[in-house]
């Protein structure tokens, strides 16, 4: 495997090093910066009751990861690929819409807005206050402005962090999830790095977590340039189990919720199947047997993204950085995609 030095660590992977070097802080500042553009957000939630999320690759995971949220509160929250709503769409109207784009410029959101024009219940969600898309509607505007790095990290937090502002405005106590982001998690990765040593994809799962595992499958493969995605855990159990062998690298989510056991009894699935497996395990239950265990404190939500997530992002870096000379610097694609 390849394996660099700091002296000759990839450009890429120096870029995305200074975004997620400040990636707290700024997430920090956006949730305390936004609060009142929040309470707006959710009194639209609130009034309609219905909340449709809207992005596209990273943004998409940001969605997947707090729709259970916002379902927790009563809200009937779902989130779609804007690609998926441009080709098959859900009636808008009655509904709130929060169109998440870390650049605010992305094909899919110039062709929504200039086809529907968007309605008084839109607002956007994005880390440029002056692109096209904080234009079109009012927006909750990330600190740092536009990520640079290819593959997403800072511009997740962020992202995450302008959710827990509407979250609070909808009642929901951000001490935790703060405290998560002011006091991060200092995790050692070596022992699930040595564990992936010989696979050759990755399969990402979870529960309540699972959008958080989506994030994780997307910035594996920008990185690694591995065949690496994401099944629920449900629809990992039904059917693609027959994928697993020592080849197949698996790493789950487990948070302190009602999904929990479900997720450990898959960890204990895939161990027997000689998978080698990682969890990254905020539910203050014992490791399982046979699996490489990254043990965080008790969480849920929020709490528990921010726990996770740059340890989850320290995991894909490394994992990529011992596979590609080039780690961080796309071949194929564009950091802000401007064509379907």
């Amino acid at each position: 495997m390849i394996m660099t030095s700091i002296d000759n660590r990839p450009a890429g992977l120096q870029a995305i090093d200074r975004e997620m070097a400040r990636q707290n802080a700024d997430a920090i500042a956006a949730f305390e910066d936004n609060a009142e553009q929040a309470k707006t957000v959710a009194t639209s939630i609130t009034k309609t009751g219905r909340l449709l999320l809207l992005g596209m690759g990273g943004s998409h995971a940001v969605n997947r990861t707090v729709e259970p949220l916002y379902r927790g509160h009563g809200i009937e929250a779902i989130a779609v690929t804007l690609s998926e709503q441009l080709g098959m769409p859900l009636p808008i109207e009655g509904r709130t819409m929060l169109i998440t784009s870390q650049s605010g410029e992305s094909a899919e959101v110039l062709r929504w807005f200039t086809q529907t024009g968007g309605t008084e219940d839109t607002f956007g969600l994005t880390l440029e206050g002056t692109s096209f898309l904080a234009r079109s509607a009012p927006s909750l505007i990330g600190v740092g402005g536009t990520e640079l790095a290819f593959a997403a990290t800072r511009s997740l937090t962020v992202s995450f962090a302008l959710h827990l502002a509407i979250l609070s405005a909808l009642g929901e106590n951000p001490a935790r999830a703060l405290s998560a982001l002011n006091v991060p998690a200092d995790i050692d990765i070596e022992p699930a790095l040595s564990a992936f040593d010989n696979v050759a994809t990755v399969v990402t799962s979870g529960r309540r977590l699972q959008g958080l595992a989506e994030a994780l499958a997307l910035g594996l493969t920008e990185l690694s340039r591995y065949p690496c995605f994401s099944l629920e855990g449900g629809q990992l159990r039904h059917g693609p189990m027959e994928m697993l062998g020592s080849k197949v690298g698996v790493v789950l989510f487990r948070g302190d919720d009602a999904t929990a056991d479900l997720v450990t009894a898959m960890a204990v699935s895939v161990v027997e199947t000689g998978a080698p497996v990682v969890v990254f395990d905020c539910s203050g239950k014992p490791p399982v047997e046979g699996a490489t265990t990254l043990s965080f404190a008790s969480a849920t939500g929020l709490a528990a993204v921010f726990a996770m997530l740059p340890v989850a992002q320290r995991f894909m870096i490394a994992f990529a950085d011992a596979r590609v000379e080039n780690a961080g610097t796309p071949m194929r694609s564009t950091k802000i995609t401007r064509s379907e």
